[in-house]
């Protein structure tokens, strides 16, 4: 747009120059000004990346996957590319859920599905990703709006509505069962649900779906007073699903709702709310492209940058009949999943046996050790003290030295005993 005005520009200015009359170049001259205007404007405007077909590892500062190919190279990631091959849902795009969404996106990632009802409002600006002149528009729309300019390539699904509601719900499970983005995957449409939202009831409507599935998800959440958080990995039938341990106000019949008070609402912080977000998508990056190790349950304590985890097992007498018929078929299948699991690491291993040292040969130059002989330093020489000084305490390298007593030589045993009977006899 930018250089078809330019060329309008040349266009005018040359056909001014072309008439005899001077007085024809008013209507020029009105009509260069208005399109110096557009071509303004047009500069001010944002700029928006065109597609990219393919991710490339070449290092120029006009690749947007420069970067994160590198990982590639540099053997964290087999292949990153794939990433484009893998559909996330997330489920509440507030403080947590809409920072994850930019991160994935960032990274590249194929297929976004965006899941809430509320809308954006000012009190939301203390927290990362949303901007004031989107306070209005609903939050899946704003962030689509956002997401969009940042990568073109993610394909953006928004769902505005209530995952509580019998339709909403109905909704949520249908279009994770969706398979249109990639029509060969085993399962349902969506490789992993991340589940962002800030009450119960929620949560317990992402179980249900995901256990009725036997979807894979990743679970996270702030607390009331914005210091701690935590994300837990929750596999149907494998790990402990968010029914199986309900917390003691749940467990004990009281509505979770009854619990807030009029005009009090919870505190929010930023950074609390960015650090969950990060081990939150580290982990689903890990989960996707196979690296590393997934965290099953991950706090974070920021009084003390304390990051407790452990392992939930699933509970035989869970209240959630979908979790105990997905407990059924994964024990069924686990002893083979252990034989298949078993037979990859030896494989491994003996892959690793074989491979040659690291760093033998390398890009960036590396040398683990360096063989060259290090020249001879005296041990002392950093030791010595500037002129005028003197040392009150010995040095480490002085040893004091004791006065032994002097051993009397005995030159028999008679004359030994006769010693010790002299001594005794005292």
């Amino acid at each position: 747009m930018e250089l078809e005005l330019k060329e309008m520009l040349t266009d005018l200015e040359a056909l001014k120059q072309s008439l005899s009359d001077p007085s024809h170049r008013a209507p020029l001259d009105k009509l260069q000004l208005h399109v110096e205007r557009l071509t303004n404007l047009v500069k001010a405007a944002p700029v928006r990346r065109s597609k990219v077909k393919d991710m490339s590892a070449e290092v120029v500062d006009s690749n947007p996957y420069s970067r994160l190919m590198a990982l590639q190279r540099m053997g964290i990631v087999e292949n990153y590319e794939r990433i484009r091959d893998f559909s996330v849902a997330i489920v509440g795009i507030g403080g947590v859920g809409s920072v994850a969404a930019e991160m994935l996106t960032r990274c590249g990632i194929g297929r976004l599905l965006l899941y809430d009802y509320d809308k954006v409002e000012l009190a939301n600006m203390n927290r990362l990703f949303f901007r004031p002149e989107q306070a209005g528009l609903t939050k899946t729309d704003a962030a689509v709006q956002t997401l969009s300019d940042i990568n073109p390539d993610v394909v953006l699904e928004s769902y505005t509505l209530n995952i509580t509601t019998v339709q909403g719900f109905e909704t949520f499970v249908e279009s994770l069962k969706n398979k249109s983005f990639r029509p060969s995957k085993q399962g349902s449409g969506v490789d992993l649900v991340l589940s962002c939202v800030d009450n119960y009831e929620a949560r317990m409507a992402v179980n249900q779906a995901c256990n009725e599935l036997s979807q894979t998800w990743l679970e996270s959440g702030v607390s009331e007073d914005a210091v701690s958080g935590h994300i837990q990995l929750l596999i149907p039938g494998e790990t402990a699903c968010f029914a199986c341990a309900p917390p003691l106000i749940v467990a004990s019949g009281i509505d979770e709702r009854t619990l807030k008070r009029e005009g009090v609402c919870a505190a929010s912080l930023p950074t609390t709310m960015g650090v969950v977000a990060g081990l939150l998508v580290q982990n689903t990056l890990k989960f996707l492209l196979n690296f590393g190790q997934v965290s099953p349950y991950l706090g974070y304590n920021s009084l003390k940058d304390y990051f407790p985890t452990m392992e939930m097992k699933p509970n035989p007498q869970c209240s959630n009949v979908a979790c105990v018929e997905r407990q059924k078929e994964y024990i069924l299948v686990k002893p083979a999943r252990d034989a298949a699991a078993k037979a990859k690491m030896e494989v491994a291993a003996q892959s690793t046996a074989e491979c040659p040292p690291l760093h033998v040969d390398n890009d960036w130059n590396i040398s683990v050790l360096d063989d060259s002989p290090l020249d001879s330093v005296d041990a002392r020489a950093s030791d010595t003290l500037p002129e005028g000084l003197t040392r009150e305490l010995p040095s480490a390298d002085e040893f004091l030295k004791l006065p032994t007593p002097e051993a009397t030589a005995v030159d028999d045993l008679e004359e030994l005993r006769r010693q010790l009977e002299a001594i005794n006899s005292t």
